[in-house]
């Protein structure tokens, strides 16, 4: 109930148009039950009576309802539309709000196709069930409620006959509905494991077809598959299983009708027309009724999948900006880490006791075997994370202090993984920046030593480059990411490993458009290749989350085991 409630209030700035759509409901059900009263005197006066002063005003009132049953059927459902994809629009933008506000770690945990599915599939149950329960619950149910009416001005006797087997109906559906929210949000978990399953495996298709492990992916994919016909087939038995039973029941009810009322037309004592028009009417009242069943697999499905969509829209993030945080617009003096800790999962420490200060305008490189914790401190800086304990200052403040926007513009991380967007070369060279001049873009391309190979596209810089730059080499990936961070100019530069996965050539060109890319400016390089920080400032080196040496490349080289077996183990290499 909770979770309708929360709905409703997504329904609330669109009141006034929910409102004329229930006006229009209730017109549609007006003139379907003109339509069902007419029958009776068509029958008595037309028929049985041959009174010809009677067609015309029966066939205007036939006319007259089926026009505004037109009308305001169009309308209604427009309206509802309307409404439905509103709600699905705002909650879908709120969603991905949230989303782009949660921290690092939430998609380090999260699975990325399981995002995508409650942003779509479960949306899209949800708009279904945002159009689909008005509509039933308000317009069917008052078709039902007007056709009792007409029934009981007909005959109350042979209505309250009819109306035996409902209270077997209600508790009939009441059990089926409790099966069908639990096997709703099992198949709607199943859904968002094979579209989790599908990009992993499509995004990681280069790994499968080298090590062509096709016919072990298919398998796999077929037993998911398998696993959510099941749970399908059994939402769906416990769905079906309510109309025909609603319609044996009704076919049960006229039956009788037909039975005794037969009988009492045959008596005299009630009319043709009377009879004829309670049948006609007692087998209308079936499709809404029908319909109404239909409502609660339509609540408990919305139900269950709004749970998925507000569990997302009430995850908090972990790292958050302060209310009174402040901006900061330039580095100053130096950073520092003083006596830093930190944890991804509670009790297993990826950092401990970490004191350094990285003065302005120097090289700060930072060394250690794989899995020491070296981007740790990059993420900890950045604050995508916050430190279990200890504090990174900034000129003496203290980095939380500071709004994300202003911290994060003083710098900018150029990563062994490019990330690239399915745009163009400019466009993604201008991300994040407010650059829009084609000439400022080609300039930090011409300083990222990027130019010379975007002249030679078929459109230049407006190429389209495919998802994750899929079109380009890596090391023209990098270059690109390069003049992004020109275009950017930051005042602190952080280098991940850019170079690691190039090859000589591109690595020449690409650590070229980096030594131009550092002048000037505070940088801090995590290196897998020592021989590229020997020129270093200062080289900290890390080794299971903890400090083991500080110095210069010769001091280090000296005075290091770990870094002299590190640095002798590459040049062997």
């Amino acid at each position: 109930m909770e979770i309708i409630k929360r709905l409703l209030l997504y329904i609330k700035p669109y009141r006034k148009r929910f409102i004329y759509a229930m006006v229009c409901m209730v017109f549609v059900a007006l003139s379907q039950s003109l339509l069902m009263l007419l029958v009776k005197p068509m029958i008595d006066k037309i028929f049985a009576s041959h009174e010809k002063r009677f067609i015309v005003p029966i066939v205007a009132g036939v006319l007259t309802a089926g026009f505004f049953k037109f009308i305001f059927s169009y309308m209604q459902s427009y309206l509802l539309s309307w409404i439905g994809q509103s709600v699905v629009r705002d909650i879908r933008n709120d969603m991905y709000e949230n989303l782009m506000g949660q921290s690092l770690d939430y998609f380090i945990k999260a699975s990325t196709g399981k995002l995508i599915s409650r942003l779509t599939y479960d949306v899209s149950l949800l708009q279904r069930g945002i159009v689909m329960i008005p509509r039933n619950v308000l317009r069917d149910g008052l078709y039902v409620i007007f056709y009792v009416g007409i029934l009981f001005y007909l005959n109350w006797k042979w209505t309250i006959a009819i109306f035996v087997a409902f209270p077997i109906i209600s508790l009939v559906i009441m059990t089926i509905g409790k099966k069908i929210r639990s096997r709703s949000r099992r198949s709607q978990s199943l859904t968002a494991d094979i579209y989790s399953f599908l990009q992993e495996r499509i995004t990681g298709i280069k790994l499968i077809k080298s090590v062509t492990t096709e016919p072990m992916e298919i398998a796999v994919m077929k037993e998911k598959n398998w696993n959510y016909f099941n749970v399908f087939m059994r939402l769906t038995r416990a769905d079906i299983i309510q109309g025909p039973l609603i319609e044996f029941l009704g076919v049960v009810g006229i039956a009788t009708v037909m039975l005794w009322g037969g009988m009492e037309v045959i008596n005299g004592s009630v009319t043709q027309g009377t009879f004829i028009a309670f049948i006609a009417t007692a087998m209308s009242m079936y499709r809404p009724a029908k319909s109404l069943t239909d409502v609660n697999t339509d609540i408990q499905t919305a139900t269950a999948a709004g749970e998925r969509i507000f569990e997302l829209l009430d995850k908090r993030p972990s790292v958050i900006e302060m209310p009174d945080a402040v901006e900061i617009s330039s580095l100053e003096r130096k950073i520092s880490f003083e006596d830093v800790n930190f944890a991804y999962i509670p009790g297993k420490q990826v950092l401990c006791g970490i004191n350094m200060e990285i003065k302005k305008g120097e090289i700060f490189a930072i060394v250690g075997p794989s899995g020491s914790g070296k981007t740790t401190v990059i993420n900890l800086l950045a604050r995508f994370f916050d430190p279990s304990s200890g504090r990174i200052l900034i000129d003496g403040s203290d980095i939380r202090k500071f709004t994300f926007r202003s911290l994060r513009a003083l710098m900018a991380i150029v990563t062994q993984e490019t990330i690239l967007f399915n745009d163009t070369i400019a466009a993604n060279i201008a991300y994040g920046t407010a650059v829009t001049d084609p000439e400022s873009i080609e300039n930090a391309a011409r300083l990222a030593n990027a130019h010379g190979f975007i002249s030679k596209l078929p459109h230049g810089y407006d190429t389209a480059i495919g998802e994750k730059g899929v079109t380009l080499s890596g090391g023209e990936r990098q270059r690109l990411a390069i003049a992004r961070v020109m275009l950017r100019n930051p005042q602190i530069l952080i280098l991940d490993e850019a170079t690691s996965a190039l090859d000589s050539n591109s690595e020449l060109l690409v650590q070229e458009a980096i030594s131009k890319l550092m002048k000037g400016r505070t940088t801090i390089v995590i290196a897998h290749r020592l021989s590229t920080i020997k020129s270093a400032d200062m080289i900290l080196l890390v080794d299971k989350g903890r400090i083991s040496g500080m110095g210069s490349h010769e001091e280090l080289f000296a005075k290091s085991l770990l870094y002299k077996k590190l640095y002798e183990s590459q040049y062997l290499e």
